[in-house]
Order: structure tokens, then sequence, then C-alpha cells
């Protein structure tokens, strides 16, 4: 007998569903608990499939509605149904797939996906069978609603149905899809498309079996009158241009020339999948030579793609040029995510060398909108394409670019200054003749009436940064900085964001020449504060611990601490433990405590209590949670994190002043917690941590070292770059601050450190510090470490040869030469890359330099005397 709903039963459940429909409150509450209490039910669910599929005297809306809240009772408790409820809601899904509305037929396609990922595909064998069966239809609902399930299912399921454990249906299912590429329906052809997708990227057997019928069929379609299927072509077409490319590349030519129409459809959503093509044929090595005949139609097309849409300038409030007192909407905030601190070394030719990412281009321009449109995507499309093909551009660029920048409609004039931002850093040296002319031009612009240009304006020269700073400061660092900072102070809110990113860059660019105008710059940031809202505050501490990064010690003067420390400082005691503008706020006075080092003394008190009590807070709520996670919420970790990045800073800052602060707190018994914490980010700073103190008091610091360096050594695993670098570097400080004490732990560090320094494809950073803090350890302990030479010495001379010189390096090296002494058999099959490395001190002090001489001396007397075989004369 099939099952039956009861009248009563019924009502209850449909005035549950109109009640849910309700906007108040209350109402939504008490539908929560009724949803609870009919839960205890079995039946419950028969309820809402009979609503969804048979009470056809219902409004679409509320059956739809019944299926959604049995498509979460299915997500949340499925195990828990019982067989005859669970096959009464599968055989009613697969009977009405062909439901006239469109919309229950969806519901339905979701419902039955939503069983499916939950471990069903393989209990439900007759689901795939019978769903490509009715696909066979005459009726078109019954075709068009199963496509839309299987089209779930190929969403959700893509690995296990190209798996042996459903026995490959895929070999049936991907040649019935073809079929379809030809029906009559723009709707059913858009569904077998979208379907075939799904099982590109994963390279599908059964696909690369059909792979030449497949392209054969897009090709068929790329006149298609129906946008949805023009832009699944489009999606399937740059899916195959990464997985294969050599199916596609003798119709290269035909692709390009169906891409640049595409790229210019009158659908935005069509244009924007057809744009991803050039992103994704930038990064082929065949770009070059695929592209390079085109180039004189894609250019304009991309440059034309750059504007922004009428519908972008109402969303963006184009029209709106003062916003600075309207408060923001707290939606509006992105999460900020704390970079927690790595140490690194200093190279030749400049700064650390951690290649800094320039950010994508088109940063956080626009954030409003969806994040991805076709601006965006011309625009990225462009800077790709211009590292590709770097001066090759130019020619077709130029002649454009001169129309744009002086045009009188300011949509055009802002898509021309954005294609100079986008170009900037491929085309850099081809556009060098003309940026004495150019900006001067763009600092105008940032005089603009317009603010959306005014913004763009800012990024731009942002991007040209590094030449302006290359220049006489008169020449175009004054002025732009000059007007930078005026933009900083702009009554538009997005204006305001864009020109404190930029000065943030600039900043980064100018280091030490931005000293002559400290006073100035300070003044314009401490008015900001009282300027900004909530969003750009957090900005604005960016640029303010970005100042201090690039001019350090310059900024320790008292004129400059009495205009920047009391706003600073009014904030900090403003924000609650809780509150997460405390991230951007530490981060900042980490640079700050970092750059004015004793002018920082006066403030350090309450700062470094602060942050012991938020790390203190954060590891008792972790232990809370472990205990009783229903009782407790898992703590923010980040709290954690900035805090022990700020004490870093104060003990870098502070040096030997921080002694007292750390006498009287815990922070050891603390410390020895964050570094056994599960989170990597935390020990990551915990070692940072734990360097910085033994540097500036090790007499609070030695008591812990035999807790402290078994975990050390545990966490010397290159699985963790950060955490990996951070604990190599901190062995390295304990190391010179031990001395001849340090042997009992040279056993725990030295062979994972010796693994390390050998390991093919590690970055560059890890190697140099795991160099640094071998050579070290042998500095302290040579008789120990001397041994391994033989499997360390080749890769440490190499990993060292580009460091500077400093402290680091000349500990390390004496570290080598000592080692050398105890084993000089070591480095006999090795010796050339010793030399190499000794040749890249500029100028080592006299004792060293004498280490040198007589390690080198010894090895030419021992070569002159050396038999034949290449063995040093008796046994030596």
């Amino acid at each position: 007998m099939e099952w039956q709903p009861d009248e009563q039963g019924l009502q209850q459940v449909l005035q549950l569903l109109k009640d849910s429909q309700s906007p108040d409150t209350a109402t939504q509450r008490a539908v929560q608990e009724k949803l609870e209490q009919l839960n205890q039910f079995p039946d419950f669910n028969n309820y809402l499939i009979f609503v969804l599929t048979s009470l056809k005297s219902e409004d679409e809306p509320t059956r739809s509605l019944s299926g959604l809240i049995l498509k979460n009772n299915v997500k949340a408790h499925y195990q828990n149904f019982p067989p005859t409820v669970a096959d009464f809601i599968k055989r009613e899904c697969l009977n009405n797939i062909g439901d006239p509305s469109p919309l229950i037929r969806a519901t339905i396609g979701i419902l039955i996906t939503t069983i499916a990922s939950k471990g069903e595909l393989q209990t439900w064998p007759e689901l795939l069978p019978q769903l490509c069966n009715l696909l066979n239809s005459d009726d078109y609902n019954t075709c068009e609603g199963s496509f839309g399930a299987l089209q779930k299912i190929c969403e959700d399921s893509s690995e296990l149905l190209d798996s042996d454990a459903l026995n490959r249906p895929l070999n049936i299912m991907i040649p019935k899809f073809l079929q379809f590429f030809k029906h009559c329906s723009p709707k059913i052809r858009s569904h077998a498309i979208a379907c075939v997708n799904q099982f590109i990227i994963g390279r599908a057997q059964a696909l690369m079996d059909n792979i030449d019928t497949f392209i054969e069929s897009l090709f068929a379609l790329a006149g298609d009158e129906d946008s949805e299927v023009r832009k699944n072509v489009c999606r399937a077409l740059v899916m195959l241009l990464e997985v294969r490319i050599d199916r596609l590349i003798p119709h290269m030519h035909s692709i390009i020339q169906y891409m640049l129409q595409r790229t210019q459809d009158p659908d935005e959503n069509v244009a924007l999948e057809a744009c991803e093509f050039w992103l994704t044929l930038a990064e082929q090595p065949i770009c070059k030579e695929a592209l390079s005949g085109h180039l004189v139609q894609l250019i304009p097309i991309l440059v034309n793609g750059m504007k922004y849409s009428e519908i972008d300038i109402i969303l963006l409030k184009g029209d709106v040029e003062e916003d600075e007192a309207v408060p923001d909407s707290e939606q509006d905030i992105k999460p900020r995510f704390h970079k927690s601190r790595t140490v690194t070394l200093q190279h030749e030719g400049g700064e650390g060398e951690e290649g800094e990412d320039i950010d994508e281009d088109e940063d956080d321009d626009d954030d409003t909108l969806s994040d991805w449109n076709l601006r965006k995507c011309s625009a990225a499309a462009l800077d790709v394409l211009a590292n590709v093909f770097r001066e090759e551009l130019l020619p077709h660029l130029l002649p454009l670019l001169k129309g744009l920048l002086f045009h009188p409609d300011w949509v055009i004039k802002e898509s021309g200054i954005l294609v100079l931002g986008a170009i900037a850093e491929g085309c850099m040296q081809g556009m060098v003749p003309y940026l004495p002319e150019l900006i001067p031009h763009l600092i105008q612009c940032l005089c603009d009436k317009k603010a959306l240009v005014r913004s763009i304006a800012c990024w731009t020269l942002s991007r040209y940064a590094h030449w302006v700073v290359s220049q006489p400061p008169d020449a175009h660092l004054k002025p732009l900085m000059t007007e930078l900072l005026k933009r900083i102070l702009d009554g538009n809110k997005r204006v305001q964001e864009a020109a404190c990113s930029a000065f943030a860059t600039l900043e980064e660019e100018a280091c030490t020449e931005l000293v002559p105008y400290l006073s100035f710059i300070l003044d314009t940031l401490v008015f900001a504060f009282g300027k900004y809202q909530h969003k750009n505050l957090l900005i604005l501490y960016d640029a303010i611990g970005t100042l201090a990064d690039s001019v350090g010690h310059h900024l320790n003067q008292p004129e400059y601490i009495e205009k920047l420390m009391p706003p600073l400082i009014a904030k900090w005691n403003e924000l609650k433990d809780e509150d997460k503008d405390l991230f951007p706020l530490l981060e900042c006075l980490s640079s700050v405590a970092t750059a004015l080092q004793s002018g920082f003394l006066p403030y350090c008190e309450p700062v470094y209590q602060r942050c012991v009590t938020l790390v203190q807070k954060t590891l008792a709520q972790a232990m809370m949670y472990s205990q009783q996670p229903d009782q407790y919420e898992a703590p923010d970790k980040d709290f954690m994190i900035v805090a022990l990045d700020l004490l870093s800073g104060l003990a870098e800052g502070l040096g030997g002043h921080v002694d007292t602060l750390v006498a009287r707190s815990n922070i050891m018994t603390l410390l020895f917690q964050c570094m056994q914490d599960t989170m990597p980010e935390v020990r990551q700073s915990s070692f940072a941590l734990l360097g910085d103190l033994t540097k500036a008091c090790f007499p609070h610091v030695k008591p812990c070292i035999a807790e402290f360096m078994p975990i050390l050594g545990t966490n010397l695993n290159p699985e963790f770059i950060s955490v990996c670098n951070n604990a190599t570097w901190a062995i390295g400080e304990i190391c010179m601050q031990m001395g001849v004490e340090m042997q009992p732990y040279i056993a725990m560090v030295l062979n994972q450190l010796v693994e390390i320094i050998n390991r093919p494809n590690t970055p560059k950073t890890l190697l140099e510090n795991t160099a640094i803090t071998i050579g070290r350890l042998g500095y302290v302990c040579p008789q120990e470490v001397a041994p391994m030479l033989p499997q360390f010495i080749r890769p440490w001379c190499t990993s060292l040869r580009n460091i500077r010189d400093n402290e680091e390096k000349d500990s390390a090296f004496r570290g080598i030469c000592m080692m050398i002494g105890v084993n000089p058999g070591g480095v006999v099959q090795d010796f050339i890359f010793f030399c190499d490395a000794v040749a890249s001190w500029v100028n080592p002090k006299d004792d060293l330099r004498d280490m040198f001489y007589k390690i080198l001396h010894g090895f030419k007397e021992q070569i002159l005397y050396t038999h034949p075989r290449g063995e040093p004369a008796g046994g030596g």
C-alpha cells in the first residue's frame, strides 16, 4: 500500500511552510522550534516530498520551499531516514522530474543530487540509467528536468563518476550527452555542454576517447543564437586550452577568430567567458607564436572591455563625489588576514629578495562589484600579455592610448589610465621614453573632478613608482608625493583608499628618499586619522606601518614621535581585546616599535602587557574549547599570532630594554605552549619571538632551553616552510648565546638540517637560514658537526654566496672555517665551491680574512704535493 498523508498532519506542515515565509523574527524562531519537533517523526519527510511533487493545489514557491527543507534534512541526517522513507522519496523524485513547472523541476534536481552526494550514487544504481533513459522522452519537460538533475550530479560528483566505484558510467553518459549538442531546444543544448564540461579539467578517460567528436560538436555550435549555449562553448574551449591544447592547435587560427568575436559579445557573461581565453592562452608556451598575427585585432578589443559599464557606474555610485562623512556598512569590510612573521636575510643588491608578489592587476579597485567582471578580466589579460610580448605590444597600444588619455568623456579617459597601469610591469622598458611626459599628466589626473578618475590615477601611478624613484627627486617624486598626500585627504572614500594603497607602494620603493619629507607626510597621515571611516582606517594603519619599515630609525626623532604616537595609542586604548581592528593596528605598531627602537620606550609597557594578555586569553579559550567543544567557541588564534608578532617587534626594537618587561611576565611559559600549538602560523610566530628574545635578553630564555630544544627539533619539517624557517633561525640564535653548552642538543637538530639543505626545490630563504644555522652549530661545536662536512658543504656554499656581508654570514663562515680545520678531508671534493663562497665576501673582518687565507693557502700547499690519483700525500 503506497504511503498516504494524514489530513491533519498535512495541514500542520502547510501551516509551517506558510509561517516560514514570514519576515518576522519571532515567527522564524517558532518555525525553527517546530521543525525540530517535526523532525522527530520519521514520516515528516514523506509529507515534505508529497507537497513538493503531488500537492498541485499549492502555489509553486510553497512547494519548492517544502523541497528545500527536505534537502536540508537530507544533508543533516539522511543516514537516519528509515529505508521505506528513503525509497519513497527517491521514487517520487524520479517520477516527477518532468513536472511542468521549471521551479519544481529544478528543486527536484537539487534534491536528487543532494541524495546522490550523500554516498547514495552507489546504493541507488537505477538513478543514472533512469535519468539517461528519460533524456529520450518526447516530453520536453521530462527531458529538461532529467538533464537539469544530471548536470547537478556531474557538478557535484564528477570524480566519482569517472572512477571504478560505479563501473564507469561515463562510457555511456558522455557519448549520450554529445548527441544532444544538436537538440532543437537551446536549454537542452546548454545542459548537454555543461554536463560534458565538468569532465574536461579532470581529463576523464571517456571524454578523452571522444575528444575529437566533442571539439567538432563545439565548432558546430559556434554560431548558436542562444547566449547560454555560446557561454558554455567558450567555457569549454578555455578549459581545453589548459588540458588538450594539442587537439586545438590545428584549429588555433579559427578558434582565435571566434574568440575575438565572442569577447565583443553583446551578452557580458559570454564576453567574460571568452575573455578568460586570453588569460589562459598567455600561460601557454605557444602564446607568442599563436597570437602575434592577431594582436592588431585583440588589443583594441581588450582596451574597449576595460571601460566601466553603465551598470558598474551606478553600483559604484560614480556620480557621488563626496561621501567621506558616510559611515561604512560592516559587510563592506573584507576580513583581513594577518601574514605571520618570517625571518629573511639581506641580499646583495637591495632588500630581502622574497619576490614581492605584485598584486594581481587591478588590486581592490571596484571591490563593491561582483568580484570578477569584463573590465577586470580584460585588464588582467592585457597585464599577462604585456608580460609575454613586452615591447612588441606597444605599437598596437600607443596610438590608442593617446586618444584615450586625453578624451573628454571621463569613462574613456579612466579606461586609458587603467590600460597604462595594466601594462606597467610587462612593458616598463618600452614605456620609459614616454614616462617623462606621461607621469606629469597622470599626476594632473589626481586632481580630476571625477572620483573614479582620481582613484585609478592613484593605482596606475603606484605601478610606475619604481621608475619615479629612480629619477632625481625634484623631477617626479616630490610632485607625486605632494599630490598623493592631498588625495589621502580626498573627500571621496574610494579615492582615500586608492591613495593610501598607492602611497604604501611608493614608500616601499622610495625608502629613505622620504626622510626629508617626513614631517609633511606624518602631518597628513595623522590628519587622516581624524577623518577616515572604519574601512579606510585599516588601510591607513598599513600606510603608517610601511612608512616605519621604509625609513627605519630615521623616524626616531622627538618631533615625529610626538605627532605619530598619540593618535595610535588613543586607538589602541579605544579598541577592546576582541575587536579584529586590533590586527592591523598591532601590525602597524610592530613596525613602528622596530623603527623607533628606544624612542618607543615610553609606550612599551602597556603595549607589552596587552600582547601578553591577548596570548593568555587565546590559550585559555583554546584549552576550554578542547575540553568542552559544545560549551565553548573555538578562539580566533589570529589575536595570538598578531600579539606574538608585535612582541617580536618590541624585542627587536627595544633590544636589552625589553629585559624588565620579560622578567615581570610569564611570557616564557606562554611561549612554551604556543610553540606546541596545532596551528602552524602560531608556531611560526612563536619561533620568531623565541629568536628575538634570545638576542634581546637571553638570561630569561636560558633556563627553558632544555625544554625548548626538542620542540625546535620536531619542527624542522620542510612541509611547513615558514615554521621550519623560523625554527631553524631560532636554533642559530640560541646556539650563538649557548656556545659550548649547545653540545648536548646538536644531535636533536643536525640531521634534519643537513637533510633540508640537500632537498631539491627548497625555497631560497629556508636554504639560507639552514646554511647559517649549520655554520653556527659548527662554530660553537666544531668537533660534533665537522664529520658531516662532506654531506652539506656543497649546497652550503651555493646557498650563501648571494648574501650580503653581515653578522649572520660572519658567524656562519667562522663555523665553516673551524670545521675545515677539524676535518679538511671533508671539503676536498668540493673545494672549488668553498673558494667561490669565500669570493662572495666584500670586506670580511681581519681575523676572518686570516682564517680564509690559512685554509686557501693550506690547500694550495697540499695540492702541490698530491699523488697523481688525487689523494693528498701522506694520507693527509
